[in-house]
């Protein structure tokens, strides 16, 4: 019903937008937790959890107690539930959603006769539909011939019936885990030395890749544990640059921080761990190498492991005609290279707050005084006006247009001048290389 017919019956009624990518999170977070009952939980709707007790009842005392420990936990964390238990897969869906109580009794139709027919799972229309007829909860329609109702509702209906009675059997579909991959190699005497620990890792690294490059997928964030002989681990992480499952290009970005690992009495496993992990793009194959990128992704990822990835920018085109909106500045490991700039004319290299200068005439003045430098115009070329973008707050552009030039000095310097006409100055705001 409308919201404010809702609070004609509930006067305290209060409405929050809808966040159904957080519930769908948050629900496949509780299946999870879900599995410390059973290994087979799946989801019901968008706001359920079926799960199948058989044979791990007993575990929690019995089935009564194991609901009383789940409501108990949910409790304890804020969750209000809803909970059925039957024989079947639509028996515990309409207990759980119209019963008074989710244990049933012995006979399931004797738990289900006194519910609605909509505890059914049925369509809203053939609830009203049974509604008028008279057939108002599920005893009704067990009394009722089924050829009636399957030749008026279909044989939906009866389905959904027998379901709910366990006469028609419902599988339940758990959802598959998320892959986990890490390798792990046991050794039967210790080790020490740097070559023999990239040796093993060597050996891991292969697995893992085999194992990434058959899923499509590439690692992004690497962990090598090495555990030594007094229960001591060292761990090295490694982040790149880009995702890879490529092992002979990984392996020597490893070298670095197993050098840097303190063996102590010797090591006597390894375990490597893809931490993070990305889906890579279906790439033609081709006889054109594309060794020049790879060497600049290994690059920043050998940088990275000393300064941080986030440390090595890049500059990146930015859809503005305003100088210092014309570009950003990102990561280098988390951003692609684009284009040239869109701009219709070319830009300095070098851009800088505006400095004023000596000059109050629309034309570039012919000697001018700069950062303690006379400097004689020799060519200039303009004007190039920009407006300033009226959807932006920007102080520094409440002054109104600009009129740009290049101006070439006989010194020797490229400079990038502007003109105001509002309020008529020069200022300088970059140079040329």
């Amino acid at each position: 019903m409308p919201f404010s017919d809702a609070r004609a019956f509930c006067p305290d009624l209060h409405s929050l937008p809808a966040d159904l990518q957080a519930d769908q999170q948050f629900l496949l977070t509780l299946r999870r937790w879900a599995t410390r009952y059973c290994p087979w939980v799946g989801l019901e709707g968008d706001d359920g959890l079926i799960l199948d007790i058989t044979g791990s009842a007993h575990l929690s005392g019995g089935e009564a107690d194991l609901l009383a420990d789940i409501r108990q936990r949910l409790q304890r964390a804020d969750i209000s539930v809803r909970m059925g238990l039957a024989g079947s897969r639509g028996g515990a869906w309409a207990l759980a959603h119209y019963g008074d109580t989710p244990h049933p009794a012995d006979d399931i139709h004797q738990a289900l006769a006194p519910l609605p027919v909509a505890a059914l799972r049925i369509d809203r229309k053939i609830d009203i539909a049974l509604q008028r007829l008279g057939l108002r909860n599920i005893g009704d329609l067990i009394a009722t011939e089924r050829a009636p109702l399957a030749r008026r509702f279909g044989q939906g209906l009866l389905m959904r019936l027998d379901q709910a009675l366990g006469v028609q059997p419902e599988e339940i579909a758990p959802l598959p885990d998320p892959p986990h991959y890490a390798v792990r190699m046991s050794l039967p005497e210790p080790i020490g030395l740097c070559a023999d620990v990239m040796a093993g890792t060597e050996r891991l690294l292969t697995r893992l890749c085999s194992k990434l490059s058959s899923d499509g997928v590439g690692a992004r964030i690497l962990l090598l544990s090495l555990r030594r002989v007094d229960r001591e681990a060292q761990e090295v992480e490694l982040r790149l640059a880009r995702a890879l499952h490529d092992a002979p290009r990984i392996l020597p970005l490893f070298q670095r921080g197993v050098d840097a690992v303190d063996a102590g009495f010797g090591i006597d496993q390894l375990r490597l761990v893809a931490t993070q992990v990305e889906t890579l793009p279906v790439q033609q194959v081709s006889h054109v190498s594309a060794g020049g990128k790879d060497q600049l992704d290994d690059l920043i990822t050998r940088l990275g492991a000393r300064i941080g990835l986030e440390n090595i920018q890049r500059f990146l085109p930015a859809d503005s005609h305003i100088p210092e909106r014309s570009f950003l500045i990102a990561p280098a490991a988390f951003s692609e290279p684009s284009g040239a700039w869109g701009a219709p004319r070319p830009r300095p290299i070098q851009l800088f707050p505006p400095e004023a200068i000596a000059g109050d005439t629309p034309q570039p003045p012919d000697r001018f005084r700069w950062r303690r430098m006379v400097l004689t115009v020799g060519h200039r070329c303009g004007p190039e006006r920009i407006a300033p973008e009226w959807w932006m707050n920007d102080e520094n552009w409440r002054s109104g247009v600009r009129d740009y030039w290049q101006v070439n000095t006989r010194e020797g310097r490229r400079l990038w001048l502007f003109f105001t006409p509002q309020n008529p100055a020069w200022f300088v705001q970059g140079e040329f290389a």
